[in-house]
């Protein structure tokens, strides 16, 4: 709802929040990714993980941390590291 894009994913109905602000959403999937990928060390997939995961994407995009949402997703449902 805070992304615009020309394919519709995004709506980016929410302009007044900046992608920069968001917090990765974390379920098991993209937990277990993010911990193979040595981005997540928090065995508990809580609220102190998300922050945790959140900050280490931001080092890779401080404007937009959580565009990496998908991708670790699919990495962990596809089960690339099982």
């Amino acid at each position: 709802m805070v992304r615009r894009d020309r394919m519709g994913v995004d709506f980016g109905l929410w302009q007044c929040i900046s992608p920069a602000r968001l917090m990765i959403p974390l379920d098991v999937h993209t937990a277990n990714t993010a911990r193979v990928l040595g981005l997540l060390k928090r065995k508990s997939n809580d609220w102190t993980a998300v922050e945790e995961l959140t900050a280490r994407l931001r080092l890779f995009d401080p404007d937009d941390p959580v565009k990496y949402d998908y991708a670790l997703f699919n990495m962990g449902i596809e089960e690339h590291f099982v």
